[in-house]
């Protein structure tokens, strides 16, 4: 091989592998020895430094990937679902922050099988050790939250609804609240339109609730917006999920 050619292809392999460009020419018929490149953790575009080792992947119940921030080692498990403008990085200060206060987190990356996914969450908090499951999500995560305390057994202990509309997508809450006996917590911003209503109306249905709250607060702030722009407010939010977990 003339030295520019053979200088072309270390410089080659120095870098991305291409097709086998990278062997020593002749093999004689034999195998190639491949490498592979160990996995690295999802960082989400927002996880840094000793967060990366908390990003997880499980199985939904349908049996699909779904990626996840899990934190924390308590016996009481907290699933948090995000609204569809958000990820799972709008959850991981809180998920940091319950982890602290003692509770076992699993933040949902949504895969967009919502039910599925908070049913996959809690089999694996459960799985870990929890005994008790709280269910916490924003706008749609609300409503699959509502819809997934309607079908997870053992019950979960309490569930709450921040800016949940009744109705997403194929997942009806207004279906599924009338039938929750557990604790549920629903809260919306009285200026955020048909989502406020919606908090209204699924509280209405919440009659077998034992211990269901409704909270409308000022601004019109929605889902997990309000316990940020709301400190006093998300302090309320931990205090019911203390009671109950």
């Amino acid at each position: 091989m003339r030295r520019s050619a053979r200088a072309a292809v270390v410089l080659l392999c120095a870098g991305i592998p291409v097709l086998g460009a990278c062997g020593d020419g002749d093999t004689g018929g034999k195998a190639t020895k491949t490498t592979t490149t160990k996995a690295t953790a999802n960082d989400f575009g927002c996880l840094a430094g000793k967060q990366l080792k908390h990003s997880v992947t499980f199985k939904d119940t349908e049996g699909n990937d779904v990626d996840g921030y899990e934190a924390g080692t308590g016996a009481t498990g907290i699933v948090l679902s995000h609204q569809s403008n958000n990820d799972v990085c709008s959850w991981i200060p809180s998920a940091d922050e319950l982890a602290t206060a003692g509770y076992r987190v699993l933040a949902v990356n949504s895969n967009s099988s919502e039910v599925p996914e908070i049913e996959g969450a809690a089999a694996r908090l459960r799985s870990e050790g929890a005994k008790k499951i709280l269910l916490m999500g924003a706008s749609k995560g609300g409503t699959a939250s509502l819809v997934a305390a309607s079908k997870i057994e053992p019950a979960v202990a309490a569930v709450v609804s921040l800016s949940g509309p009744g109705l997403y997508s194929d997942m009806d809450a207004t279906k599924a609240v009338p039938d929750l006996a557990m604790p549920v917590y629903f809260l919306a911003a009285a200026g955020d339109g048909r989502f406020a209503q919606d908090a209204k109306d699924l509280d209405k249905l919440a009659k077998k609730s034992h211990g269901e709250k409704l909270e409308m607060v000022s601004g019109a702030a929605h889902g997990s917006d309000i316990l940020l722009q709301q400190p006093s407010v998300w302090d309320e939010v931990k205090a019911f999920l203390k009671t109950y977990g």
